[in-house]
C-alpha cells in the first residue's frame, strides 16, 4: 500500500503511476546500468521529427547525476547507440557516482571557511594593496 501511495504522490522515489502507464504503453526497454537505473525509448509521434523520446527510471532516489557517462551521452542524443549495445567501458579516469555532500557535515570546507575545523591561516599568501604606499 505504501509503495502505491509513493507512486501516486511522489516523483522523486522512482516512477509515478503516469510514467508507469506511459512506459508500459510506449516504452521499449533499452538497458540497465550498474546502479540499477533502467533506460527506455519511444519513437517520435511527429512525422518530420527524427528524435526519439528517451527516459530513465531511477533505482531509488531520482538524482540526475547518478547517470553514468556512457548512458548520459545516449540520454542527451550525443550518440545513437545505447551503451548496452556497444559494450561501453568507462575510462580509467572516470570516477563512480558519489552523492552531492553540499549542506551536510561531510561537505568540503576549505581552510579559512567559517565552518571549517581548521583555523584560518595566520600568514596570508598575499599582501593587500594599500593606497599611497
Amino acid at each position: 500500500m505504501l509503495g502505491f501511495l509513493k507512486q501516486f504522490f511522489t516523483w522523486w522515489s522512482g516512477q509515478t503511476v503516469g510514467l508507469r502507464f506511459y512506459t508500459w504503453r510506449n516504452g521499449e526497454f533499452v538497458g540497465e546500468d550498474e546502479a540499477g537505473n533502467r533506460y527506455y525509448r519511444a519513437p517520435s509521434k511527429l512525422p518530420d521529427s527524427i528524435a526519439e523520446r528517451r527516459w530513465v527510471i531511477y533505482n531509488g532516489y531520482a538524482e540526475a547525476s547518478a547517470i553514468p557517462p556512457g548512458w548520459h551521452g545516449w540520454m542527451h542524443h550525443r550518440v545513437d547507440t545505447p551503451p548496452s549495445e556497444t559494450g561501453y567501458q568507462a575510462r580509467e579516469w572516470q570516477k563512480p557516482h558519489g552523492p552531492n555532500m553540499t549542506g551536510t557535515a561531510s561537505a568540503y570546507r576549505p581552510a579559512g571557511s567559517l565552518l571549517s575545523a581548521k583555523p584560518k591561516p595566520t600568514d596570508p599568501d598575499y599582501e593587500p594593496w594599500q593606497p599611497n604606499s
